[in-house]
């Protein structure tokens, strides 16, 4: 389960601005199609929503969670930090070292935003051959000529 920083991340994506009015959704849909192949759990926090809170942009998946105006991420990050039942579970995402300091203290891992940009790259496994698929085929010159046979024989002759 991943705990993060929403602007420090988009701050470390080449293809996402923070001038961009839609960079928080942005981010959010790149985290589904992560929590898709990774089978994880994200709570992805943004600075200043008005109100804060919850957003309707949450996904089963992918929880997205806005500072109000008075407050900041990184607070409300800290402020989850502590009150985390199983801190072993999640791992911090933040570029802040107060928030990722906070977070190794209640022994959850850590990655800075450079480091976790790695694993949003990632490109997904290959698919897995599905129940009418063969992962690989190998058809004999003999097998083929046998086939061949086969199928010629009700056929008629030109």
């Amino acid at each position: 389960m991943y705990l993060i920083d929403g602007h420090n991340l988009i701050g470390q994506l080449p293809d996402i601005s923070l001038t961009d009015p839609n960079d928080e959704a942005l981010l959010v849909q790149k985290l589904i199609s992560l929590v898709a192949r990774a089978k994880v759990f994200c709570v992805v926090v943004f600075d200043h929503g008005l109100p804060g809170g919850s957003s309707k942009m949450s996904t089963r998946s992918v929880r997205v969670v806005f500072a109000s105006h008075g407050s900041s991420a990184d607070r409300v990050m800290i402020d989850r930090i502590h009150k985390e039942r199983e801190p072993q579970k999640w791992t911090v995402v933040s570029s802040d070292n107060e928030v990722l300091s906070t977070a190794r203290r209640y022994k959850m891992q850590t990655l800075t935003s450079a480091q976790f940009t790695g694993i949003l790259r990632r490109p997904p496994p290959p698919a897995k051959p599905g129940r009418d698929e063969a992962a690989h085929v190998h058809v004999s010159e003999k097998e083929v000529e046998e086939w061949l046979r086969i199928f010629n024989e009700g056929k008629p002759k030109r």
